[in-house]
């Protein structure tokens, strides 16, 4: 929910209209001088006005963990997939250095998002996999990531955890299609994680929790007023809008108690200085992501990586462009890699599924097909090149059922999902 959704204000409460096609935009629930926004509702909407209608929003072992991590400007193909499919594949350019982690991780391709394109603006339906020609009056849907926090976030510090390498957009969204902003900092990150914030900090992270947590009681009495005055479809977005509210509540309740906790402490010290490549910034966030996982700080992670290379991407098949684009992802996989064996070596590899994939499937095209995707860890019997049709593409969305199943979730769908991802099974 947008942190302006409320407001403590002291105001007296107002009627509401009498019809449904009045309501203003701002209109807002208000009691005891708390107020709280509403979402855009047909009832806000001149009576005659026309557009689409918002879309509605295992077995063994489960994994405890995710990793999600996110590249802008994709992998070329030819050096990453395999010319085999199934367990007996010879390892790409990109896969040639990481043999010792071959048990460790599948290798897929000829897989897509089912009604997404546009390139670029593809990037807010990785993890959400939403059809994205869906109009202004539209929104995104929740990413697979805040949906795993919102079922099993609460055990941790942190529900989630959100990062950019460079800016603060992400593709991880809310139950409401909202986007949640992305911690870009590598310093901040370290210092939020791990440096322990001073008691009049936290009293007052405490006294902001014990506030909003409350909004609903507060405004409970005019909220049931507001639903007998609009129409049927109305009534649906509030329950979905009240909902989000009430399990942000519960979040926020949970979060209360950390607030008094010490953080824990780590031997690493934090970054003094961070690399200024994109290879390397993503390398230090990777370091860090490990920190938070060790220490059990959080389990949900995405780490969105923009480039700083975008022309290479560009290259037209050009091939000294390709060879310098080649250096970078490479580099790119091989600290990827590296992130896998800390985990392994740590222990928390079989408990942690970890991805990486890109909204582009061909940069230089700007081709949301046959998207890259290496999937690690996290207790499945790996060692294998899944290759479905490179025409006809296979959901991808079947990945993520199947990543839900493993935390022990009883999802059997999830966007355009046909259920779980043939030819993955556990181990």
């Amino acid at each position: 929910m947008p942190k302006d959704s409320l407001n403590v204000r002291n105001m007296l409460p107002r009627r509401l209209p009498s019809h449904p096609s009045v309501l203003s935009r701002r209109t807002a629930l208000r009691g005891a001088g708390v107020s709280m926004c509403l979402p855009l509702l047909d009832a806000m909407k001149p009576a005659f006005a026309s557009g689409p209608s918002s879309p509605s929003t295992s077995t063994g072992k489960e994994a405890k963990r995710f990793v999600g991590v996110s590249l802008a400007l994709g992998l070329h193909n030819p050096n990453l997939v395999p010319e085999a499919a199934g367990r007996n594949y010879q390892p790409s350019r990109y896969l040639a250095d990481l043999d010792d982690l071959r048990n460790d991780l599948t290798v897929i391709s000829g897989t897509s998002h089912p009604g997404v394109s546009g390139g670029h603006s593809a990037e807010g339906s990785i993890f959400s996999a939403c059809p994205n020609a869906r109009g202004s009056a539209s929104r995104n849907t929740i990413s697979l990531d805040q949906l795993m926090a919102k079922h099993l976030g609460d055990e941790t510090r942190f529900p989630s955890l959100v990062l950019n390498t460079k800016t603060q957009t992400s593709p991880s969204y809310t139950q409401n299609g909202s986007m949640i902003p992305a911690e870009n900092s590598a310093m901040r990150l370290f210092t939020t994680l791990f440096v322990d914030d001073k008691p009049a900090e936290r009293q007052r992270q405490a006294e902001l929790i014990r506030r909003g947590r409350s909004i609903m009681d507060v405004v409970g009495e005019e909220a049931k007023r507001l639903q007998q005055r609009v129409g049927a479809g109305d009534r649906d977005k509030l329950d979905d809008w009240f909902t989000s509210v009430r399990e942000l509540e519960q979040r926020m309740v949970a979060n209360e108690a950390w607030t008094h906790r010490p953080k824990p402490q780590v031997d690493t010290p934090p970054p003094q200085s961070v690399p200024r490549d994109t290879v390397g910034i993503a390398g230090t966030f990777l370091d860090i992501i490990r920190l938070a996982m060790l220490t059990d700080s959080t389990r949900f992670i995405t780490l969105h990586v923009p480039g700083d290379y975008h022309g290479l991407s560009h290259h037209g098949m050009d091939a000294d462009t390709i060879r310098q684009l080649t250096s970078v992802e490479h580099g790119m996989i091989n600290e990827w890699a590296r992130f896998l064996r800390a985990l392994k070596s740590d222990g928390l590899l079989d408990e942690t599924m970890v991805l990486m994939t890109s909204n582009l499937g061909n940069a230089s095209s700007h081709d949301t097909k046959n998207m890259p995707v290496l999937f690690a860890g996290g207790g499945f019997r790996h060692g294998q090149h899944l290759a479905f049709d490179q025409q006809n593409n296979y959901p991808l969305p079947n990945l993520f059922v199947s990543a839900l199943q493993r935390l022990g979730l009883e999802q059997d769908s999830f966007a355009t999902s046909t259920g779980t991802m043939t030819g993955l099974e556990v181990s």
